[in-house]
């Protein structure tokens, strides 16, 4: 892609987004809102800056318990979806119960889980283990499904055992569709994060948001929203750059 390319499509939500903030802090000027209320930009900005130390503190902690979290629900999703794969009558019986826990509001079974487990750290990763697995489950498993079947043919009449069709044909070809379910959890998992510790935790972003919303400081919630929307950003970005290094095969063919 060009550079005039690249301005041609980067220029509209930039200015989009510039013209928004600037009216923002016009409207909020001129119309003497209180800070507390809604504060403008600047204002926001002047209290990120200020607060830089406290937020950065809270950061790393959300990054961590997020990245942890992440990390077990595509882990526990792939091994799930591997095995129903292998095993369809268990998949049938099975199946109903992964719809039934996406049903589950967290923010109801979230209680539950720090009264068995406490309020140490392992509940809030299985908070958001059970956000993310389903995501990566049901999409790695629909790329399993979705397998040429002109192929799977091709592997059986050459000779291939069961796992050497699935090592060497199905799991490559269902690599695009776990992409799918990793982009979409990896979105799930900071807000996930974000409740888990607005609900129980002394240390991470929502502990920060849920400080600044008992003391009306509005100013604060936004810096801890900028935040979260900057790391899931991140995250989704970093996880579509190991998708173009993964499904490169695919544009080289």
């Amino acid at each position: 892609m060009s550079g005039g390319s690249r301005w041609k499509t980067w220029l509209p939500p930039v200015g989009a987004a510039l013209l928004f903030l600037i009216v923002w802090q016009l409207s909020t000027m001129w119309f003497d809102v209180q800070k507390w209320i809604l504060p403008g930009p600047i204002q926001i900005v002047q209290e990120g800056i200020t607060q830089w130390p406290r937020v950065w503190m809270h950061t790393t902690t959300t990054i961590q318990l997020t990245l942890i979290g992440f990390a077990s629900g595509i882990g526990i999703g792939l091994i799930t979806a591997i095995f129903l794969h292998q095993f369809p009558w268990i998949k049938r019986a099975l199946y109903p119960f992964l719809i039934l826990t996406q049903n589950i509001p967290i923010i109801a079974l979230a209680p539950l889980l720090l009264i068995w487990f406490g309020l140490g750290l392992f509940p809030r990763i299985i908070i958001i283990i059970i956000v993310c697995f389903f995501p990566v489950t049901i999409s790695t498993l629909n790329g399993l499904r979705l397998t040429d079947a002109n192929m799977l043919k091709f592997m059986a009449m050459s000779g291939a055992s069961k796992r050497q069709t699935f090592w060497k044909l199905e799991l490559p070809h269902a690599i695009p569709s776990l992409f799918s379910g990793l982009k979409i959890s990896a979105t799930y998992s900071v807000m996930a994060a974000f409740i888990a510790e607005w609900l129980s935790a002394s240390e991470g972003i929502g502990t920060y948001m849920r400080t600044a919303n008992s003391a009306f400081r509005a100013d604060r919630v936004f810096i801890g929203i900028i935040v979260i929307v900057a790391f899931s950003m991140i995250l989704f970005g970093c996880i579509v750059l190991l998708e173009k290094w993964f499904t490169r095969w695919k544009t080289a063919k």
